[in-house]
């Protein structure tokens, strides 16, 4: 009786506390459990819209013309997978090219980086085995656009190792639209850049993930994908100086810890001898400079880390005579090593670097000594617009990202920090780099915008909650801050006036927010339509087929490049011989399927040197050279009938100076005329004799008057042509294409 007595002293609602105390947790547990889950489906979404956008957005080439492969070295590539599908991955490495670089023939294995190639012939394997029937050229066709919606997950996967998921996705969103990369990884652009950007952004994902884990197995992963960067692009030297400079910038800044060992020391040495397996790279790996920056990181890297075991075994004494001896033996052995690698570098003609390594720390290196690589459009420096129009938004949002990832200074910030410093130098040296730029600015703009979207809204929140908050009759007193450790009473005092750096600093006004919420979303658009139109109208042109419209909105197509290739094709022996400039090399021996003097390889600066000597020479001494070369057809470029300004004629002056180079008696001042080089009556007399000149107007003064009404008018050079009555003795014209652009001869026997 007296236990019921006591239990039903007790109130009913007694145990409610209890219960809430422990049921609450489980539900908030829960609770949390399902919007983590719904926030990783979401992520997931994101992911997936970003790569469809990606992979859409770059097959404006195949909707407006024809499923084709575009520009120039695609060819080549296209034409190396095409002989890897049918004879086998172990037959390409021992492939003797004899239908380039007359008599010369070429070792298609030793001299080509094969990571594109292997992809793409691996892909078409996989689907042939898949029984899906898709020709070799679609595979080619599309592994670009595929390969940018992996390159926008590595972007993802990067700076979410460095500052989170947030700023992951908008990278990913800004590399998904980049137009720098766009204009590489169309569909149709089947070229080196086009795989290589996604293993570059990939090692830095890898490397920053060892970084930040310590782990052996994250350094081997980023070995591998070394490995494939190494493969797939001569790019890869930009990585193998960039994390030796990281390294270093870690070491001298006391972030020295065995976490920065696991991910350097094991990549440097695997990813050497990973390097060294590939033949186009070879033992170049070891003995070029470009490579030495890694070594010397390394030496330091042990030094210091020994130092360090030193002072921590060592008492302070003993640590002292320790040190002292140590660097004394280092020192010596490291001065003994810089001896060495001076006499070897001294011993070589360029210092150990490559040529376009050479250009890139001195950009007047190419112009002096090596025109052939000066030759290039894309060895040029950028102009200014060029980094808005193939950054856009992105670099006008770099700086905030920049900023922003000095708090908190990481070693995983400091690394991309070091990465986009670097990038700008180099893309400023050479336009062709801007590639590199690409990734490390959609990175940094992807920082920027999450950093502004979390500021935006902290400040509508915050501003819903005290509008949500009861209204309170009295006002709570406010304590003062403390003043920060350090600081004297008059200066607490006087920080707390300042309204930015009030308690409340960071917080934005709720209106404000909202006026910046919709600023991010105009940029968000705008950068949106102009990679669109950017892809649409800049990048998806094929170089093969060109298009123009007329003032009625009619489209014309230029087909003449195929039109050519396909009679040398169907209209000349099979053992012809093709002359022209190395510009149309590869486009020659994939579409017209005969032997080249020389292509777009240009490993031997001679061989193209003496097909500039033929182009630059009289007409009979020009005929000699090409017979000595037993040349049977002579393939030129104008553009003169319907405006085309990338024509034979505007490269000739690279044709004299490459020539020159290696023959002294071809001089640029005499093919230059009264104020510089030009084609009318005021032109260098040697240009007017010139076989180049002969080629191009031969026939050309009458034909002009149907397109401009005036006798000899080129349309390029806005000039009537200094000789129009041009006869030709030792050539004979045999075919023309239909707007003039593509122009054969053949090389007559007497």
């Amino acid at each position: 009786m007296s236990v019921v007595s006591r239990r039903s002293d007790r109130k009913p609602e007694s145990r409610t506390p209890d219960l809430i105390q422990e049921v609450s947790p489980v539900g908030k547990t829960s609770e949390a459990a399902k919007l983590s889950a719904y926030a990783q489906i979401a992520n997931g979404a994101a992911l997936l819209a970003i790569c469809i956008m990606a992979f859409s957005l770059r097959l404006f080439s195949v909707v407006k013309y024809e499923s084709v492969i575009h520009e120039f070295d695609p060819y080549f590539n296209f034409r190396v997978t095409t002989y890897l599908t049918k004879e086998g991955f172990d037959n390409l490495w021992n492939w003797f090219d004899d239908r380039t670089w007359y008599p010369l023939g070429r070792v298609v294995g030793g001299t080509v980086y094969p990571g594109l190639i292997w992809t793409a012939g691996l892909m078409f394997k996989l689907l042939h085995a898949l029984n899906i029937p898709i020709h070799v050229q679609e595979v080619c066709v599309f592994t670009a656009p595929l390969f940018s919606a992996f390159c926008a997950l590595a972007a993802y996967l990067f700076v979410k190792e460095i500052r989170g998921q947030g700023a992951g996705l908008t990278a990913a969103a800004f590399m998904a639209m980049v137009p720098s990369y766009i204009s590489r990884s169309v569909a149709g652009s089947f070229d080196n850049e086009g795989v290589a950007i996604f293993a570059l952004v990939f090692v830095f994902y890898l490397y920053v993930k060892a970084l930040n884990t310590g782990s052996l197995a994250w350094s081997s992963a980023a070995a591998l994908a070394y490995l494939y960067m190494v493969a797939s692009w001569g790019g890869y030297s930009f990585i193998i100086n960039l994390l030796p400079i990281h390294c270093l910038a870690s070491i001298f800044t006391g972030r020295l810890t065995a976490k920065l060992y696991i991910a350097y020391a094991p990549l440097i040495v695997l990813g050497t001898l990973e390097a060294a397996s590939i033949p186009v790279v070879g033992f170049n790996a070891i003995l070029m400079s470009e490579h030495f920056g890694a070594f010397f990181a390394f030496a330091v890297l042990h030094a210091a880390l020994a130092i360090r075991y030193i002072k921590d075994v060592l008492p302070a004494k003993a640590y002292n005579a320790a040190k002292t001896l140590l660097l004394t033996v280092g020192v010596a052995i490291m001065s003994g090593t810089l001896l060495l690698v001076i006499f070897y570098v001294i011993s070589s003609p360029t210092f150990g670097w490559t040529g376009r390594s050479l250009s890139l720390l001195d950009p007047t290196y190419a112009s002096k000594y090596i025109p052939i690589i000066a030759s290039v459009s894309e060895h040029q420096p950028p102009a200014w617009p060029s980094y808005f129009t193939d950054l856009h938004v992105a670099s006008v949002l770099m700086p905030a990202g920049l900023i922003a990832l000095f708090w908190p200074l990481t070693s995983a910030s400091l690394f991309l920090i070091l990465y986009a410093c670097t990038a700008v130098y180099f893309s400023g040296v050479m336009v062709r780099l801007m590639l590199v730029l690409a990734p490390a600015a959609c990175c940094l703009a992807g920082v920027a915008v999450n950093e502004a979207l979390v500021s935006l809204f902290r400040g509508i929140h915050s501003s819903a909650k005290d509008s949500a908050a009861p209204q309170q009759e009295m006002p709570t007193p406010v304590k003062p801050r403390k003043a920060a450790k350090g600081a004297t009473k008059g200066q607490s005092s006087l920080l707390s006036k300042v309204p930015f750096l009030s308690e409340q600093s960071g917080v934005l006004p709720r209106d404000a927010a909202i006026v910046g919420l919709f600023g991010l979303f105009f940029v968000g658009l705008f950068y949106t339509w102009h990679s669109i139109w950017v892809s649409a109208e800049m990048y998806s042109a094929p170089s093969i087929v060109m298009q123009t419209r007329g003032n009625d909105g009619s489209i014309h197509i230029f087909d003449d490049f195929r039109e050519g290739y396909a009679w040398l094709r169907y209209n000349t022996p099979d053992d012809a011989i093709v002359g022209s400039w190395w510009d149309y090399g590869y486009q020659t021996t994939a579409m017209a399927n005969r032997t080249v003097l020389v292509d777009n390889n240009t490993w031997n600066n001679t061989h193209i040197a003496t097909v500039g000597r033929a182009m630059a020479s009289p007409e009979k001494q020009a005929w000699e050279i090409f017979r000595s070369l037993d040349c049977t057809h002579v393939l030129v470029i104008f553009g003169g009938f319907i405006g085309y300004p990338s024509d034979d004629i505007n490269k000739f002056l690279w044709m004299v100076r490459i020539g020159g180079g290696v023959f002294p008696d071809i001089k640029e001042k005499d093919y230059l005329g009264e104020g510089g080089y030009r084609v009318d009556d005021k032109a260098g007399k040697a240009l007017l004799d010139c076989l180049m000149y002969k080629l191009s107007y031969y026939r050309y003064a009458e034909a002009a008057t149907m397109t401009t009404g005036q006798y000899g008018y080129d349309r390029v050079r806005n000039v009537a042509i200094g000789r129009p009555d041009i006869e030709l003795e030792y050539f004979e014209e045999v075919f023309t294409s239909e707007h003039w652009m593509v122009r054969i001869y053949k090389v007559l026997d007497t």
